[in-house]
Protein backbone atom coordinates (compact mmCIF):
# COMPACT_ATOMS: atom_id res chain seq x y z
CA UNK A 1 0.00 0.00 0.00
CA UNK A 2 1.56 3.48 -1.09
CA UNK A 3 1.48 5.99 1.62
CA UNK A 4 -0.90 8.78 1.02
CA UNK A 5 1.21 12.08 0.49
CA UNK A 6 -0.66 15.06 2.07
CA UNK A 7 2.07 17.49 1.38
CA UNK A 8 1.60 20.68 -0.63
CA UNK A 9 3.86 23.54 -1.84
CA UNK A 10 0.96 25.82 -0.08
CA UNK A 11 1.04 23.63 3.43
CA UNK A 12 5.07 24.29 3.14
CA UNK A 13 4.87 27.66 2.90
CA UNK A 14 2.01 28.19 5.27
CA UNK A 15 4.70 25.92 7.56
CA UNK A 16 7.44 28.78 6.93
CA UNK A 17 5.22 31.75 7.83
CA UNK A 18 3.06 29.99 10.76
CA UNK A 19 5.83 27.94 12.76
CA UNK A 20 8.05 29.74 15.21
CA UNK A 21 11.81 28.49 15.67
CA UNK A 22 11.30 29.01 19.19
CA UNK A 23 9.12 25.68 21.07
CA UNK A 24 7.90 25.20 24.16
CA UNK A 25 10.13 23.13 26.91
CA UNK A 26 8.41 21.19 30.09
CA UNK A 27 10.16 19.20 32.63
CA UNK A 28 9.45 16.09 33.46
CA UNK A 29 7.59 17.36 36.63
CA UNK A 30 5.63 19.11 34.79
CA UNK A 31 4.55 16.28 32.64
CA UNK A 32 3.96 13.65 35.40
CA UNK A 33 2.12 16.11 37.52
CA UNK A 34 0.18 18.24 35.23
CA UNK A 35 -0.23 16.26 31.61
CA UNK A 36 -0.46 12.79 32.99
CA UNK A 37 -1.82 12.90 36.56
CA UNK A 38 -4.94 11.12 34.66
CA UNK A 39 -5.23 9.82 31.28
CA UNK A 40 -7.38 12.50 29.34
CA UNK A 41 -4.76 14.24 27.75
CA UNK A 42 -3.65 10.65 25.97
CA UNK A 43 -7.36 9.27 25.91
CA UNK A 44 -8.35 12.28 23.84
CA UNK A 45 -5.35 12.39 21.67
CA UNK A 46 -5.73 8.48 21.21
CA UNK A 47 -9.48 8.56 19.78
CA UNK A 48 -9.11 11.57 17.90
CA UNK A 49 -6.28 10.14 15.78
CA UNK A 50 -7.82 7.00 14.83
CA UNK A 51 -11.23 8.15 14.70
CA UNK A 52 -10.36 11.45 12.20
CA UNK A 53 -7.42 9.92 10.31
CA UNK A 54 -7.44 9.43 6.66
CA UNK A 55 -4.54 7.47 5.88
CA UNK A 56 -5.69 3.92 5.94
CA UNK A 57 -3.40 2.31 8.14
CA UNK A 58 -2.92 3.51 11.40
CA UNK A 59 0.48 5.09 12.85
CA UNK A 60 0.39 2.03 15.23
CA UNK A 61 0.47 -0.08 12.52
CA UNK A 62 3.06 2.29 11.17
CA UNK A 63 5.36 1.64 14.35
CA UNK A 64 4.27 -2.68 13.75
CA UNK A 65 5.98 -2.54 10.24
CA UNK A 66 9.28 -0.61 11.49
CA UNK A 67 9.65 -2.98 14.47
CA UNK A 68 9.83 -6.18 12.27
CA UNK A 69 8.49 -8.90 15.49
CA UNK A 70 9.09 -12.53 14.99
CA UNK A 71 6.64 -13.46 17.50
CA UNK A 72 8.51 -13.77 20.50
CA UNK A 73 10.80 -10.50 21.40
CA UNK A 74 11.28 -9.05 24.36
CA UNK A 75 10.20 -4.76 23.86
CA UNK A 76 10.97 -2.33 26.42
CA UNK A 77 8.33 0.66 26.31
CA UNK A 78 10.01 4.06 26.99
CA UNK A 79 7.40 6.12 28.32
CA UNK A 80 4.47 3.60 28.13
CA UNK A 81 1.73 5.96 28.98
CA UNK A 82 -1.82 4.37 29.44
CA UNK A 83 -0.73 0.80 27.43
CA UNK A 84 -2.71 1.83 24.53
CA UNK A 85 0.27 1.25 21.68
CA UNK A 86 1.26 -1.94 23.82
CA UNK A 87 -2.17 -3.66 23.71
CA UNK A 88 -2.13 -2.99 19.57
CA UNK A 89 1.33 -4.10 19.44
CA UNK A 90 1.03 -6.85 21.56
CA UNK A 91 -0.11 -9.35 19.00
CA UNK A 92 2.89 -9.14 16.94
CA UNK A 93 4.78 -10.49 19.73
CA UNK A 94 2.57 -12.37 21.54
CA UNK A 95 5.21 -14.89 22.71
CA UNK A 96 7.32 -12.49 23.80
CA UNK A 97 7.49 -10.26 26.76
CA UNK A 98 6.64 -6.57 27.68
CA UNK A 99 8.25 -4.10 29.98
CA UNK A 100 6.61 -0.66 30.36
CA UNK A 101 8.29 2.23 32.21
CA UNK A 102 6.05 5.64 32.99
CA UNK A 103 7.02 8.15 35.17
CA UNK A 104 3.73 9.14 36.14
CA UNK A 105 1.57 6.58 38.72
CA UNK A 106 -1.55 7.39 36.97
CA UNK A 107 -1.36 6.38 33.23
CA UNK A 108 1.09 3.85 34.36
CA UNK A 109 -2.00 2.19 36.70
CA UNK A 110 -4.08 2.37 33.33
CA UNK A 111 -1.50 0.89 31.48
CA UNK A 112 -1.46 -1.98 33.48
CA UNK A 113 -4.92 -2.80 34.12
CA UNK A 114 -5.43 -2.71 29.89
CA UNK A 115 -3.14 -5.34 29.23
CA UNK A 116 -4.52 -7.56 32.67
CA UNK A 117 -5.27 -10.50 32.02
CA UNK A 118 -2.64 -10.79 28.67
CA UNK A 119 -1.09 -14.07 28.60
CA UNK A 120 2.00 -12.35 27.52
CA UNK A 121 4.12 -11.40 30.44
CA UNK A 122 4.15 -7.59 31.10
CA UNK A 123 6.16 -5.51 33.49
CA UNK A 124 5.73 -2.08 35.17
CA UNK A 125 8.03 -0.08 36.29
CA UNK A 126 7.75 3.99 37.21
CA UNK A 127 10.77 5.25 36.66
CA UNK A 128 12.77 8.23 33.91
CA UNK A 129 14.02 7.02 30.71
CA UNK A 130 17.80 8.09 31.56
CA UNK A 131 17.81 6.35 34.60
CA UNK A 132 17.43 2.06 33.43
CA UNK A 133 19.86 0.97 36.53
CA UNK A 134 17.39 -1.56 37.71
CA UNK A 135 17.60 -3.07 34.01
CA UNK A 136 20.09 -5.70 32.88
CA UNK A 137 22.55 -5.52 29.65
CA UNK A 138 21.16 -7.04 26.40
CA UNK A 139 17.78 -7.68 28.07
CA UNK A 140 15.68 -6.83 25.28
CA UNK A 141 15.08 -7.55 21.03
CA UNK A 142 12.99 -4.34 21.16
CA UNK A 143 12.97 -0.39 22.82
CA UNK A 144 10.49 2.51 21.63
CA UNK A 145 9.91 5.48 22.49
CA UNK A 146 6.98 6.87 21.46
CA UNK A 147 6.16 10.76 21.48
CA UNK A 148 7.76 11.17 24.69
CA UNK A 149 11.18 11.95 24.38
CA UNK A 150 11.17 15.74 24.71
CA UNK A 151 10.25 14.96 28.53
CA UNK A 152 13.52 13.08 29.03
CA UNK A 153 15.93 15.20 31.33
CA UNK A 154 19.32 13.57 29.86
CA UNK A 155 18.81 12.52 26.55
CA UNK A 156 22.18 11.22 25.94
CA UNK A 157 22.10 9.19 29.39
CA UNK A 158 18.90 8.15 27.87
CA UNK A 159 20.62 6.95 24.20
CA UNK A 160 23.43 5.31 26.43
CA UNK A 161 20.96 2.88 28.23
CA UNK A 162 19.22 1.94 25.71
CA UNK A 163 22.26 1.10 23.75
CA UNK A 164 23.65 -1.00 27.26
CA UNK A 165 19.96 -2.68 27.82
CA UNK A 166 19.06 -3.75 23.73
CA UNK A 167 20.61 -6.92 22.67
CA UNK A 168 22.90 -7.28 19.83
CA UNK A 169 20.82 -7.06 16.44
CA UNK A 170 17.88 -5.14 18.34
CA UNK A 171 15.87 -2.48 17.03
CA UNK A 172 14.90 0.75 19.11
CA UNK A 173 12.50 3.02 17.64
CA UNK A 174 12.12 6.95 18.68
CA UNK A 175 8.44 8.03 17.01
CA UNK A 176 8.44 12.14 17.20
CA UNK A 177 6.79 15.17 14.79
CA UNK A 178 8.13 17.35 12.60
CA UNK A 179 7.64 20.90 14.25
CA UNK A 180 5.44 21.92 11.14
CA UNK A 181 2.88 18.97 12.20
CA UNK A 182 -0.61 19.80 12.49
CA UNK A 183 0.24 22.92 11.22
CA UNK A 184 -3.35 23.40 10.21
CA UNK A 185 -4.57 23.49 14.35
CA UNK A 186 -1.36 25.97 15.16
CA UNK A 187 -2.45 28.49 12.33
CA UNK A 188 -6.31 29.01 13.49
CA UNK A 189 -4.16 29.07 17.20
CA UNK A 190 -1.81 32.07 16.44
CA UNK A 191 -4.62 33.72 14.34
CA UNK A 192 -6.33 33.83 17.70
CA UNK A 193 -3.87 34.76 19.94
CA UNK A 194 -2.60 37.90 17.69
CA UNK A 195 -6.15 38.58 17.19
CA UNK A 196 -6.36 38.82 21.34
CA UNK A 197 -2.92 40.68 21.09
CA UNK A 198 -1.63 37.67 23.11
CA UNK A 199 1.81 38.05 25.08
CA UNK A 200 4.74 36.89 22.41
CA UNK A 201 5.80 34.52 24.59
CA UNK A 202 2.77 32.44 23.82
CA UNK A 203 4.27 32.42 20.22
CA UNK A 204 5.95 28.79 20.25
CA UNK A 205 6.06 25.13 18.45
CA UNK A 206 5.64 21.90 19.76
CA UNK A 207 7.67 20.96 22.70
CA UNK A 208 9.00 18.03 20.46
CA UNK A 209 10.80 20.96 18.97
CA UNK A 210 13.46 19.45 21.35
CA UNK A 211 14.20 16.13 19.34
CA UNK A 212 12.18 16.50 15.97
CA UNK A 213 12.40 14.59 12.91
CA UNK A 214 14.60 17.45 11.78
CA UNK A 215 17.14 17.49 14.55
CA UNK A 216 16.80 13.93 16.06
CA UNK A 217 19.09 11.92 13.56
CA UNK A 218 21.77 14.34 14.77
CA UNK A 219 21.45 13.39 18.63
CA UNK A 220 20.84 9.76 18.11
CA UNK A 221 24.34 9.50 15.67
CA UNK A 222 26.68 9.49 18.10
CA UNK A 223 25.02 6.67 20.61
CA UNK A 224 24.01 3.60 17.65
CA UNK A 225 25.55 2.51 14.47
CA UNK A 226 23.05 2.99 11.81
CA UNK A 227 20.05 5.82 12.47
CA UNK A 228 16.87 5.31 9.54
CA UNK A 229 14.70 7.92 9.29
CA UNK A 230 11.03 6.89 8.68
CA UNK A 231 8.20 8.89 7.88
CA UNK A 232 4.45 8.64 7.90
CA UNK A 233 1.85 11.17 7.74
CA UNK A 234 -1.91 11.57 8.12
CA UNK A 235 -4.87 13.92 7.79
CA UNK A 236 -7.32 14.58 10.59
CA UNK A 237 -10.87 15.36 8.61
CA UNK A 238 -13.33 17.08 10.78
CA UNK A 239 -17.07 18.48 9.81
CA UNK A 240 -17.78 19.17 13.30
CA UNK A 241 -15.87 21.42 15.30
CA UNK A 242 -16.97 19.77 18.32
CA UNK A 243 -14.11 17.10 18.57
CA UNK A 244 -11.66 19.09 17.34
CA UNK A 245 -11.82 21.69 20.00
CA UNK A 246 -11.98 18.67 22.73
CA UNK A 247 -8.59 17.79 20.99
CA UNK A 248 -7.21 21.29 21.02
CA UNK A 249 -8.18 22.29 24.28
CA UNK A 250 -7.65 19.31 26.33
CA UNK A 251 -5.42 16.85 23.95
CA UNK A 252 -2.74 19.59 23.30
CA UNK A 253 -3.32 22.39 26.25
CA UNK A 254 -4.11 25.10 23.73
CA UNK A 255 -1.37 24.13 21.53
CA UNK A 256 0.18 24.34 25.48
CA UNK A 257 -0.29 27.69 26.29
CA UNK A 258 -2.29 26.66 29.03
CA UNK A 259 -0.08 23.72 29.95
CA UNK A 260 1.44 25.42 33.29
CA UNK A 261 -0.42 28.37 35.51
CA UNK A 262 -0.13 31.50 34.34
CA UNK A 263 -1.88 34.42 35.65
CA UNK A 264 -2.09 36.96 32.66
CA UNK A 265 -3.91 33.45 30.97
CA UNK A 266 -7.59 33.36 33.35
CA UNK A 267 -10.74 31.50 32.30
CA UNK A 268 -12.32 34.37 30.49
CA UNK A 269 -9.07 34.66 28.25
CA UNK A 270 -9.22 30.96 27.69
CA UNK A 271 -12.59 30.75 26.35
CA UNK A 272 -12.16 33.98 23.99
CA UNK A 273 -9.36 32.21 22.68
CA UNK A 274 -11.47 29.00 21.96
CA UNK A 275 -14.31 30.95 20.71
CA UNK A 276 -11.97 32.51 18.28
CA UNK A 277 -10.45 29.20 17.02
CA UNK A 278 -14.13 27.65 17.01
CA UNK A 279 -14.87 30.19 14.42
CA UNK A 280 -12.37 29.43 12.27
CA UNK A 281 -12.48 25.76 12.10
CA UNK A 282 -16.44 26.62 11.46
CA UNK A 283 -15.40 29.11 8.46
CA UNK A 284 -13.31 26.17 6.94
CA UNK A 285 -16.05 23.46 7.19
CA UNK A 286 -18.38 25.92 5.60
CA UNK A 287 -15.71 26.64 3.05
CA UNK A 288 -14.80 22.88 2.11
CA UNK A 289 -16.44 20.68 4.07
CA UNK A 290 -13.65 19.80 6.51
CA UNK A 291 -10.95 21.05 8.76
CA UNK A 292 -7.89 19.34 8.10
CA UNK A 293 -4.92 18.85 10.35
CA UNK A 294 -2.27 17.43 8.65
CA UNK A 295 0.17 15.00 10.36
CA UNK A 296 3.98 14.63 9.51
CA UNK A 297 5.07 12.16 11.46
CA UNK A 298 7.67 9.35 11.65
CA UNK A 299 10.33 7.16 13.23
CA UNK A 300 13.66 6.96 14.08
CA UNK A 301 15.36 3.20 13.55
CA UNK A 302 18.34 2.68 15.32
CA UNK A 303 20.56 -0.37 15.61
Amino acid sequence: MQQPDFRTPALDNLAQRVIPKEHFAFTTETARDRFFNDTRMLDIKQLVHNTFRTNPKSMVGHMADNLDFTGSEDLLDLGCGNGFVLEHLRPHFADGSITGLDNAPAVLAAARQRLHGTATPCTWIEGSADDLSMLDDNAFDRVMANYMIHYVPDLDRCFTEVRRVMRPGGIFQLTTDRTDSMLEMYQVHFTALQDMNAPEDLFKATPKGRLSLENGATQLAPHFEHVRTVTWQDQLRFNDPAPFMRFYEVGHNHCCASSEPDERLDEDFLRELRVRVRTQVQEAIDTSGYFAVTKYTGSFLCR
